[in-house]
């Protein structure tokens, strides 16, 4: 299995991000819910959605990862929440 994360980060119409990869060589959009966003970092008020995922990319990018690789992509596309974050 090979996921390779391509971006660019955009605005979901939720206020949260897709981030566009590729799994096997097919299209994988990853949309990362607002409240994901909101709770990677629950010390910051969450502000330009862009930015904020920028900031904390290889932690989002990470849990999309595992998601994938644990079989959880469907219809070329992955949905990461909160419940997906680890418990640190």
């Amino acid at each position: 299995m090979k996921i390779e994360f391509i971006g660019p980060a955009v605005i979901a119409p939720d206020g949260g991000v897709f981030y566009s990869a590729t799994l096997d060589g097919q299209p994988l959009t990853c949309h990362f819910s607002y409240e994901v966003l909101e709770d990677v970092d629950p010390e910051t008020v969450l502000g330009d959605p862009l930015v904020h995922f920028s900031k904390h990319q290889l932690k989002l990018l990470s849990v999309a990862e595992q998601k994938i690789l644990n079989g959880h992509a469907h219809a070329s596309q992955i949905q990461i929440f909160s419940n997906d974050l680890p418990n640190d």
